[in-house]
């Protein structure tokens, strides 16, 4: 079965043919980050009228690269949830009329679903990855080395009771395992940071969420108060690569449960920027990079980037312990491209004793691949089609409500 995945739900134009929802035959990923880069983020104008631009030469280029025709496409899948408004109807729109253009069923995908599903590809050495027009190279998407000097999680992280030696089931193929149900997903991007609990495909119930911020905001806007570009994830963890992780201490927010709290972090970085300069309180943010040097970046960096990724293994943990039941954790989403955070919970995971998945970084990211898997899921779960007449967008609501 092949599908067509169509993405637009922010600020990259996307799509992909994903054959039985693992292989990827196609997948073209223009980027508007060059755009927003010298914004400081994303204008949702801007944006839509980029995707307008953008979206059929993506299309077409998807099924020239995947060697398909239209005959070839067995449906059509699209982002319609969440996301910005404008994005959103401009990907949702044009896959509504392609699906009524030439007869294919067409399946409404939630974005957070689709990025989970991204662990269910095949991952490097898939046909024509490397052929991905504009997309953001490995820097960009936020690879980069864990920082130097790093040292386990400052706190004893609770312990697994589930058994260990467990060994993932190969579901996919020969030589990609599948991740086993009942899952933890920690889903971890600029805009969401939410724990999720699957028992099987397509159930998905919110174990934990964030207060305020999301953590990829948090990385954006510390970025920003330190002087570094956008987007912050892969601009700090390149700064860290200089910097000691351990110079300065940022508290870990008290809050119950599998919750996150990731406003204060920002606070308490401003704040221990400005002591460390000798500031008030009231000197303003935006001019605070002019003081600091290289070296004060690079700690400062390191320093936030260990204290983000302990946060969020620290929850992990505590969702283990809550779920022995759980055989596999995957995490999804563009800060899963973090390489200090990939390591850091790859290590405690399989201490374990539980399989551990996390997407290439090519596809951490928005990608229209993973539309597709999460859309060939569906029809495996037996879910119908929507009604490309009907079809409405969703720029707000919750995964459990999909």
């Amino acid at each position: 079965m092949k599908i067509l995945g169509i993405e637009t739900s922010c600020d990259e134009t996307a799509a992909s043919v994903v054959e039985d929802g693992v292989k990827i035959l196609s997948d073209v990923v223009v980027s508007q980050i060059d755009i927003f880069a010298e914004y400081g983020g994303v204008i949702p104008e801007v944006a839509a009228r980029s995707h307008l631009e953008a979206i059929m030469p993506v299309v077409n280029k998807a099924l020239k690269d995947a060697g398909c025709t239209w005959e070839d496409i067995d449906a059509i899948a699209v982002t319609h949830a969440p996301g910005l408004l404008g994005s959103l109807l401009v990907g949702t729109l044009t896959a509504r009329t392609l699906a009524i253009l030439h007869n294919k069923p067409l399946y409404a995908t939630h974005h957070l679903k689709s990025h989970v599903y991204s662990n269910w590809l095949q991952g490097a050495g898939v046909a024509d990855v490397s052929q991905r027009r504009g997309v953001r190279s490995a820097a960009a998407r936020g690879v980069a080395p864990a920082a130097r000097g790093a040292r386990p999680l400052g706190r004893e992280l609770p312990k697994a009771n589930g058994p260990a030696g467990r060994a993932p089931e190969r579901e996919i193929s020969d030589r990609t395992p599948a991740p086993m149900f009942p899952l933890i997903a920690l889903v971890v991007s600029g805009g969401h940071t939410q724990i999720l609990y699957m028992p099987a495909h397509n159930q998905f119930e919110i174990i934990g969420t964030t207060q305020d911020d999301a953590v990829g905001e948090c990385f954006d806007k510390v970025a920003k108060i330190l002087g570094l570009p956008y987007p912050g994830g892969p601009s700090i963890a390149k700064a860290a690569e200089a910097g000691n992780p351990q110079k300065y201490k940022l508290p870990h927010p008290n809050v119950k449960g599998l919750d996150f709290s990731f406003s204060g972090l920002k606070t308490a970085v401003l704040r221990a920027v400005q002591k460390e300069l000798s500031l008030p309180i009231s000197h303003p943010s935006h001019d605070l990079k002019n003081h600091l040097t290289p070296e004060q970046v690079a700690d400062f960096a390191a320093s936030f980037q260990k204290t983000a990724v302990d946060i969020l293994t620290e929850k992990i943990a505590t969702a283990i312990q809550a779920h022995p039941e759980v055989k596999s954790i995957v995490v999804a989403g563009g800060v899963s491209a973090n390489q200090l955070l990939k390591s850091t919970l790859e290590t405690y995971v399989k201490n374990q004793g539980l399989a551990f998945f996390c997407p290439d970084p090519k596809l951490s990211g928005d990608n229209g691949a993973m539309v597709a898997a999460a859309a060939y899921y569906e029809i495996k779960s037996g879910i119908k089609p929507t009604d490309p007449y009907t079809l409405n967008i969703y720029p707000r609501i919750s995964i459990e409500s999909h």
